[in-house]
């Protein structure tokens, strides 16, 4: 048996794509915008699979954390784009709890509804908010897996006091989805 610590980074790149970015985006497509070129560069890197997410202040807009996908890169099946922003968020706020200030208001913006492993994730994060552009049926149209997600999952969000934006630019980030595919990327854990 083995023993040692997990840790999961983001490549290089991402910290060049954060520094050239204001660090603000007012708006929720500017923010949708920003996530969909994280998974966009993710492809053309060859760093991981076309997903990408950040965790924003709702009211300004201030980027918290940013996540790619990493799961072929680092062997890890858990490291999806929003569970690295969400992780590395939480680290940046020093709090494992995005919610339990009642004065913040913390959204994740995701370029692909949250899979059912990042749907529970999400519910534990503190995060007030999930804004989606690509939806499950495009991740589903390429071949991966998004796992016995129920069909009512924007509800259930909502009863937890969670918010759901969804189609924030649907086609820009489908299309990041199917140049992946396009491309010959790995559709691991495909089928379900």
């Amino acid at each position: 048996m083995m023993y040692s610590d997990v840790v999961l980074n983001l490549p290089d790149w991402v910290r060049g794509s954060v520094e050239d970015s204001a660090g603000v985006f007012p708006t929720v497509e500017e923010r949708m915008q920003f996530v969909i070129e994280l998974s966009r560069q993710n492809i053309e890197r060859k760093t991981g699979g076309p997903f990408g997410a950040g965790v924003f202040e709702a009211d300004s807009g201030r980027l918290i954390a940013v996540g790619v996908n990493r799961v072929e890169s680092t062997n890890c099946s858990i490291a999806h784009a929003e569970i690295m922003a969400i992780a590395l968020a939480q680290k940046a706020l020093a709090s494992y709890d995005m919610g339990g200030e009642p004065d913040a208001s913390y959204e994740l913006v995701t370029s692909t509804e949250p899979c059912v492993m990042c749907l529970g994730a999400v519910c534990w994060s503190g995060v007030r908010t999930v804004v989606c552009g690509a939806r499950d049926e495009d991740a589903r149209r390429i071949g991966f897996d998004e796992g016995p997600k129920p069909q009512n999952w924007v509800r259930s969000l909502e009863s937890r006091g969670i918010g759901v934006e969804q189609d924030v630019l649907r086609e820009q980030a489908a299309a990041v989805l199917t140049e992946y595919r396009d491309r010959g990327g790995l559709i691991y854990n495909p089928g379900g």
